[in-house]
């Protein structure tokens, strides 16, 4: 019996010693797991805002930052985007280590940081650090936190300590999220609800306008300046669930919306009213969501210089700039109904010809992918397709032009996501 024992000992350990990392199983791969990282090299992950990569090396099967990363630099992301999935990884600290896991990264010159776009899955050698450093952590900074938003239940979990692998999952369906931890799930939440956004409005990212906001963006690994190590990266997509009905203005008030700048936006009998301050400067009144693929239609109603515009795909830059594309809504012999990129390239489209009417217009956008139409009062007067369309997301936004004088009645504004 006692020879048994011993013999089955050796069996579990040369079985752990041989056990294969960085592969999938004929099972997962037949259920759409993809390997994000193959055991000796780097291919697929670069520098975030950059071309290279720096910082980061393969060692002994593992994808391993030097330590030499900082709040500023020192991230890594994914070539591609990802929307919905399943994303599983093992990982190790050293003594005292801080790094994270961050996704629906957004790569654009205007974000220094990835995290100031992608929610991150903390990770922390909690009793290290504060030993090491003297500082004392707040809760939301703690180990497996959605950093600065919601707190895990560790209750029925083993952490293994720095220098053990643990294993870490975050499934992200459709703005459902899961967090896993070495199988056990410590963090449930449904993005984008009412919760969410008074977590996020309230705290660290208060002044970070487009946090969390993002449907897609890169996977990112952190190196907050100690060494860490990944591997076994696989993901599995999951299929965006279109069709949603959304009313985009409830008639009463503009719940769901958020004013930027000092230009003048209520509701008055029913319609959202645009309207030029004392500053007459640009104002804008965009969603507090994002809308990427998405079939919208509303009226409006120019009392007095209608100058104005309905963004989409853009992105807030504090205090008051919206960079992205502009569906014109101007005076007659105006161009209403053609495409402007803000601070871009200018006018891409102008209609042939103006449908506007007096009084009340009705405007349907549809923006697809990379193509963007338009129609105004039942007719086709924009069909503009830009490879730049596919590489942005954002908001929607109505828009108030500087110069004052301006007012425009805007009501009955839906849309169906795609």
């Amino acid at each position: 019996m006692k020879q048994f024992l011993v013999f089955s000992f050796l069996l579990l350990v040369l079985s752990a010693c041989g056990q294969k990392t960085n592969v999938l199983t004929e099972a997962e791969t037949a259920d759409g797991w993809q390997l994000l990282f193959d055991g000796q090299s780097l291919d697929g992950w670069r520098n975030f805002n950059a071309v290279g990569l720096t910082g980061w090396h393969v060692v002994d099967g593992a994808i391993q930052a030097d330590g030499s990363g900082s709040d500023a630099s020192g991230y890594i992301v994914t070539d591609r985007e990802y929307e919905n999935f399943h994303f599983s990884i093992d990982w190790k600290l050293s003594e005292g280590g801080n790094s994270g896991i961050l996704y629906h990264v957004v790569e654009r010159p205007e974000f220094t940081v990835p995290y100031i776009t992608g929610p991150e899955y903390q990770l922390i050698d909690v009793e290290g650090y504060e030993a090491q450093t003297g500082e004392k952590l707040a809760d939301w900074q703690s180990m497996g936190v959605d950093y600065a938003m919601y707190l895990p239940d560790h209750s029925t979990v083993t952490i293994n300590p720095p220098g053990e692998w643990n294993r870490s999952e975050i499934i992200f369906d459709n703005g459902h999220v899961e967090y896993w931890l070495n199988g056990v799930k410590t963090i449930e939440y449904e993005a984008w609800t009412d919760d969410w956004f008074a977590r996020r409005d309230s705290g660290k990212w208060a002044h970070a306008p487009e946090y969390g906001l993002a449907h897609r963006g890169l996977i990112c690994l952190q190196d907050h300046g100690y060494p860490a190590s990944f591997r076994n990266v696989k993901i599995k997509e999951l299929p965006r669930k279109a069709g949603r009905e959304v009313e985009l203005f409830n008639g009463t008030d503009l719940d769901n919306w958020v004013v930027y700048g000092t230009e003048k936006f209520y509701v008055e009998d029913g319609c959202i009213v645009v309207e030029s301050g004392e500053d007459k400067q640009y104002g804008y009144l965009a969603t507090r969501e994002y809308y990427d693929d998405f079939d919208a239609t509303f009226e409006f109603n120019q009392l007095s210089n209608g100058n104005s515009g309905f963004f989409f795909r853009s992105i807030v830059l504090p205090p008051a700039m919206v960079n992205g594309w502009q569906v014109e809504v101007a005076p007659a012999g105006h161009d209403s109904g053609g495409i402007y990129e803000s601070y871009g390239r200018g006018w891409l489209t102008r209609p042939a010809e103006d449908k506007l009417v007096d009084g009340w217009n009705t405007m349907r956008v549809k923006v697809v992918g990379d193509t963007a139409q338009v129609w105004l009062n039942g007719e086709l007067v924009t069909d503009f397709t830009d490879v730049a369309f596919t590489k942005k997301q954002g908001r929607l936004a109505l828009q108030i032009h500087d110069g004052g004088g301006i007012k425009v009645l805007f009501r009955n504004l839906r849309l169906t996501t795609l």
